[in-house]
């Protein structure tokens, strides 16, 4: 271990995790309201990054409709992505109501592939490297810290705003879904269908609501990752780091998926810091050994409810 890049890796791993906690906070969302793995998530990720980029300029489409600042172009992503999640709920999977759990994932499986097509041939395959920014690569945070590589730690601006943001919208959801009467709503459907709909709670009405509110956090998600590392359609393979968090944390903890989000950051960082190479290389499957040790120990992750059922 580089052990003077640890202190380094640490601020890093922390910063990337508060934006795969956010996109983590979308796939709990929907499994909690309608119990779907949605493996379509990272491509509404991908899809609200694109949708920002576009109405910001998207000077390579000869787009001359929109011309946005970035946080106007984030707001119509955001309304557009809503749009988006009612449209699958409406369309594709209110009619897979009562069929196996397989087919639903099958589905979604489907919807990823479509949306990752729909993409190349509105905006093309090519990544997007002129996603507006209000940070250049250039506008960086330098701490004190003795010990740390020449005595400092160096955070780029666009990820500790990244970071911000992230949190700041974490925290938002989580106070409307504990607090206000529609969150409430959702939280009874989500533990029970039938009872909630027994009470008077439209059930159908909660799940439109879910997809798109999943909606809007993908896109939220998907414009942080953007100010880090440009636009391009291999985001969508950030739900492959967003799922480990997920089944860390338990698969109905809101709570959950954003320490799960924090710690798949934070392992992945701290690899980077090894003096071995092959160790560096294999970042991307730390977090898949982590959540193997984690549901060894606990199988319904960290915070995740034990459900006792009669056989």
């Amino acid at each position: 271990m580089n052990w003077p890049l640890v202190p380094q890796q640490v601020m890093t791993g922390i910063l990337n995790g508060g934006t795969i906690a956010l996109i983590a906070l979308g796939i709990v969302l929907i499994f909690k309201a309608s119990e779907v793995y949605n493996f379509a998530h990272g491509h509404l990720v991908m899809l609200g990054a694109f949708l920002t980029w576009w109405f910001a300029g998207g000077e390579e489409l000869g787009n001359e409709l929109f011309n946005l600042p970035l946080w106007a172009a984030t707001l119509m992503a955001v309304l557009t992505a809503m749009l988006v999640g009612l449209a699958i709920e409406r369309v594709i999977l209110r009619p897979m109501t009562g069929q196996p759990v397989l087919a639903i994932i099958l589905v979604t499986l489907g919807l990823s592939q479509f949306i990752e097509g729909g993409v190349s041939i509105l905006f093309g395959a090519q990544p997007k490297s002129n996603f507006p920014t209000p940070f250049s690569p250039s506008d960086v945070i330098r701490i004190p810290f003795p010990g740390a590589f020449n005595d400092t730690i160096i955070l780029k601006q666009s990820l500790v705003a990244s970071f911000v943001v992230a949190a700041v919208a974490s925290a938002v959801f989580i106070l409307f879904f504990q607090y206000t009467k529609t969150g409430l709503a959702m939280r009874a459907t989500a533990e029970n269908h039938e009872v909630a709909q027994g009470v008077g709670i439209r059930v159908s009405r909660i799940f439109g609501l879910s997809w798109a509110i999943a909606g809007v956090i993908a896109t939220f998600g998907g414009v942080l990752l953007a100010t880090v590392s440009g636009v391009s359609l291999n985001m969508a393979t950030v739900v492959l780091v967003a799922f480990p968090a997920v089944l860390l944390g338990g698969l109905e903890s809101f709570g959950g998926a954003i320490v799960g989000g924090l710690i798949v950051g934070l392992s992945q960082a701290l690899v980077q810091a090894s003096r071995n190479i092959e160790v560096r290389n294999s970042a991307e499957i730390v977090p898949y050994i982590l959540l193997l040790i984690i549901l060894i120990l606990k199988p319904e992750g960290l915070f995740g409810q034990k459900r006792i059922e009669r056989i």
